[in-house]
């Protein structure tokens, strides 16, 4: 097929670029490189087609979303800390640029697989978090809030545009990490971490750290995106793809110290003193996989502790 990536050069994005060049298809990237780079494409580069530019320019989306049938929409503004600090840009690219990629995939009967998050799911107490389940928001005073809310956004559009005929499927992604996975900690507690433990620098963990994540390896995020588009029943569906073992971030914390041989310790601060006053957090996050498990046929293979040591492995090779 002929595929346009829109994110294809950020973390996911360019493991999934990857994925569908080996599998034999014809690959375009559109990416603004603001937190994407060109060397995470470097396996790649010489078989796709790389555009650099915005998805908030309707000319540009248009144009790269009528040469393809298939768009997996995974640009946007991602990471607790930059959506608080720039929550406007962020809401702005979350919100118009989805809506310039689902009406230009409309107008050209394009099929669109969109890239949402487990933050949709806000702070429910509700668990497993089922694909249906109510959303618990705070304040809209809160600027933590803006990203889940904006990505909701996202999803109604998608079904709204699915009611007029759009072919398209949703993905929750849950804390993936692996390979490629931003070195300054963009989005990601995992790169966090791994930084401060190679450093033999103390490991910030925010807030009483007993608060709890499942974490996904990329390549079974990478999987369970491509079977969002491939699966015929997965039309007009919405799907967590995650893993669904829960573990404490102070317990987090103590795999990475141990699985790098670091010298670091543990420093708790206040999520106050890292976003700010008024910040709310998450206790639980779990996803029910019954649904992607059904439909899909997704299930995660990758056990943390494997998919950490790749990871490490990866991370020594090229970034130290």
């Amino acid at each position: 097929m002929n595929i346009l990536v829109t994110g294809g050069a950020g973390y996911i994005g360019s493991n999934l670029v990857d994925q569908l060049v080996g599998s034999g298809h014809t690959v375009s990237v559109l990416d603004d490189l603001s937190t994407g780079k060109r060397s995470n494409l470097s396996k790649s580069i010489n078989n796709i087609d790389f555009i650099e530019g915005s998805i908030l320019d309707e000319e540009v989306v248009r144009r790269e979303v009528g040469r393809v049938e298939l768009v997996y929409h995974l640009a946007a503004a991602v990471g607790v800390g930059n959506i608080v600090a720039q929550p406007l840009q962020s809401i702005i690219t979350n919100s118009r640029g989805t809506e310039n990629v689902l009406d230009a995939c409309f107008k050209s009967e394009a099929q669109v697989v969109v890239a949402s998050t487990s933050e949709i799911y806000g702070k429910s107490a509700k668990l497993p978090m089922c694909e249906d389940d109510d959303r618990v928001l705070g304040s809209t005073r809160i600027n933590r809030w803006s990203y889940s809310t904006a990505k909701a956004l996202d999803e109604h559009l998608a079904f709204a545009y699915a009611e007029q005929g759009l072919a398209m499927s949703i993905i929750r992604y849950f804390n993936s990490y692996g390979p490629r996975i931003d070195e300054k900690g963009y989005g990601s507690v995992v790169a966090n971490f791994l930084r401060q433990a190679l450093a033999n620098e103390p490991l910030t963990v925010h807030g009483s750290g007993e608060q709890t994540r499942c974490f996904t390896y990329v390549e079974d995020s990478v999987r369970g995106t491509i079977l969002a588009a491939s699966t015929p029943a997965a039309k007009s569906g919405v799907f967590n793809i995650g893993n669904n073992v829960e573990m404490t971030i102070n317990d987090l914390a103590k795999m990475i110290i141990a699985a790098t041989n670091s010298s670091s310790t543990i420093q708790h601060i206040s999520h106050d003193e890292r976003y700010g006053a008024g910040f709310e957090d998450t206790k639980r996050r779990v996803p029910d996989m019954n649904r992607a498990k059904t439909v899909l046929g997704y299930e995660p293979l990758t056990d943390f502790a494997t998919g950490l040591n790749k990871t490490i492995a990866w991370w020594t090779s090229n970034l130290s």
